[in-house]
């Protein structure tokens, strides 16, 4: 029997429902007395992808990506999403029922202070906002002349007849020898990181810092090994791990009992206020650490300080063992991408090949080592006009032919013990046109200035972001998306806090691992996008340098489409670059491949300057 795939192609926007969900939704808010409510895409972890019983978001407008929010009146209501989803929102969602507005542009808050009408209680559950969330809305309704107000129980659970059970995936070990230090060690760490905070305790309510630190993985959410548990660490004495004891098995239970006290989930807030009771300080993270949390340490009479989790900055810095990890999970990666690349190339041109087909080829390619535990995100397959959505997800319903002529955008990665990747690549199905070229080749300037910058210590992704989008500015073109996102070892392909874009305020250190993905999206035509990942090192001797100075090491290997490539757009040092870098890919993963595949390979990274433009099929 074949193995169950990781992705799903169902619709899973239930768009129909949609208004018969609003009807009810709003005959609970005048039940409770409630002039609206705020419907966030989160759970009590905000995390990035998050498990169906939570999928309120989703439920109530059929919009299925992953971050969003809805405010829902008494006469009017709305969906807030970013760049990334504005084309797609307005594919799954009811127009009628609900405006789709751009959050960047006009901010929830700000949308509220002009719709909530005066005297109106909005409501909102503290389980699923952070502290500052909380703030910002109470703010926005005040100025309006309304009130926000807790919203206990939850205004969508009471009226989600057939809500999924809360999931229960197994917490399992994550090994040493992939982890590269004890958690011991690093529950040291962190308490001499509350000393510098003065704090007593921290919380720690983000699953990926809780997996990182104490050595585990889960599996409650699709596509991140992460465990749905809290903790409480505090300065002295044992840790407290609140997790499902069904999700333990007895030998995981016995190894974390060495560590720290098991307790039920429902232990954790009567947990909080027993250290809370005396006045301790209890740090929480910020951007993780629901609203409730807070509420339950100051009723207790404890001071709850927010502020960034230590462990986020900790988890950020790869070790030399998560480092070599992540080299050795590329170099299997890249192989099976490669592989693909190459089965795509003798397939495709003809018309045969489906978006669905690819994902599907991509995803036996990369099980075939043996080692893939999952993807790590799902896969993006956008051919022609789908791939001027930057966060696409094919469906049976959506799914669409490679056709010549045509651009095939393929952002996928995967999960394995030892690494996550994260990589996309731009196809032409046959012959592409000149524009298609031309913006191509600003992209890749773009991802070329940022592969070689050289910067010094302390500079942040704010700074380098512009390096991607110059080539494109020139031209009057952008990307309506970061240029780079940090990424986790054997965790959230989407990692905090370092990123490059204009919002990363966070300075770039050595050990680090972020993606480097500018692109170029013309809607109802194509998108594109060129995506690596890349590890923060020390750069080489500059003579006369004042400061020491980082640079970047591409980790990703896979060729780059040089039919999309214009030579005559790059300067001498890029094509150096390109050419110096598929001579890499070409020399590690050719012992990888197969005879087929390896001499595609040879074809498809052969120096640029050497290759002309060519309309056929032949190889890249």
């Amino acid at each position: 029997m074949a193995p169950k795939r990781f992705q799903s192609f169902d619709d899973s926007s239930d768009r129909p429902a949609s208004a018969g969900r609003v009807a009810a939704l709003r005959a609970e808010l005048v039940r409770r007395g409630l002039g609206g409510c705020i419907v966030p895409r989160a759970d009590r972890h905000q995390n990035e992808y998050v498990p169906p019983a939570d999928e309120r978001l989703r439920w109530l407008t059929g919009f299925t990506g992953s971050a969003g929010v809805a405010i829902v009146l008494a006469e009017r209501a709305a969906l807030f999403v970013d760049g990334r989803y504005t084309l797609q929102a307005r594919d799954e969602v009811d127009t009628d029922l609900f405006d789709i507005v751009h959050m960047i542009e006009t901010p929830l808050h700000k949308w509220l202070e002009v719709n909530l009408p005066a005297g109106a209680t909005l409501g909102c559950d503290p389980w699923l906002h952070t502290a500052e969330g909380v703030e910002r809305l109470s703010l926005a309704c005040a100025k309006a002349g309304g009130m926000l107000v807790p919203a206990e129980p939850n205004l969508i659970d009471a009226i989600w007849t057939d809500r999924p059970a809360p999931p229960l995936g197994p917490i399992v070990l994550h090994d040493l020898r992939y982890a590269g230090e004890s958690a011991t060690d690093k529950l040291a760490r962190v308490r001499a990181e509350l000393h510098k905070l003065k704090a007593d305790a921290l919380v720690v309510s983000d699953p990926a810092a809780l997996a990182w630190v104490f050595n585990i993985r889960g599996s409650d959410v699709a596509h991140a090994p992460l465990p749905l548990a809290f903790a409480i660490i505090p300065i002295e004495g044992r840790p407290s791990l609140y997790a499902d004891p069904r999700k333990l098995s007895n030998a995981v239970d016995q190894k974390l009992e060495d560590l720290a006290e098991i307790e039920p989930p429902e232990a954790f807030t009567r947990d909080l206020g027993a250290r809370a009771h005396a006045g301790a300080t209890i740090r929480l993270d910020q951007a993780t650490a629901a609203q409730a949390i807070t509420v339950a340490i100051e009723q207790a009479g404890g001071k709850a300080v927010r502020g960034a989790d230590p462990i986020a900055a900790m988890k950020a810095v790869k070790n030399a063992t998560e480092i070599d990890g992540a080299r050795a999970a590329h170099r299997r990666d890249g192989a099976a991408l490669t592989g693909f690349l190459a089965w795509l190339d003798r397939k495709a041109a003809n018309g045969a090949v489906s978006e669905i087909d690819a994902v599907e080829a991509l995803e036996d390619f990369r099980r075939a080592s043996g080692l893939l535990k999952d993807i790590s995100f799902p896969t993006i397959a956008g051919a022609g006009p789908n791939g001027a959505i930057v966060h696409y997800r094919v469906t049976r319903k959506s799914n669409r032919r490679l056709a010549p002529g045509e651009l095939f955008l393929l952002d996928s990665g995967g999960q394995y013990e030892d690494g996550t990747t994260d990589v996309t690549r731009t196809v032409a199905i046959g012959a592409p046109t000149e524009e298609m070229r031309e913006r191509f080749t600003r992209a890749l300037k773009g991802h070329i200035a940022i592969a070689r910058a050289v910067f010094p210590q302390g500079t942040t992704g704010a700074q380098l972001d512009s390096f991607a989008r110059a080539s494109l500015w020139a031209a009057g073109l952008d990307f309506d998306h970061g240029t780079g996102h940090g990424v986790g070892s054997y965790l959230s392909v989407h990692e905090g806090p370092p990123r490059i874009s204009k919002l990363g305020t966070v300075a770039l250190e050595r050990g680090m691992i972020l993606s480097n993905e500018p692109g170029y999206y013309k809607e109802g035509a194509y998108g594109i996008r060129i995506e690596n990942l890349v590890l923060v090192t020390e750069a080489p001797p500059v003579a006369g340098a004042e400061k020491p100075l980082n640079t970047f090491e591409t980790l990703t290997l896979a060729p780059i489409d040089l039919r999309l490539v214009q030579p005559s757009l790059m300067t001498e040092s890029e094509i150096a670059w390109l050419d110096a870098y598929h001579a890499r890919v070409r020399e590690t993963l050719s012992p990888l491949v197969d005879t087929d595949t390896r001499a595609w390979l040879e074809a498809a990274t052969r120096p640029l300057e050497r290759i002309p433009f060519q309309s056929n099929r032949n190889p890249l």
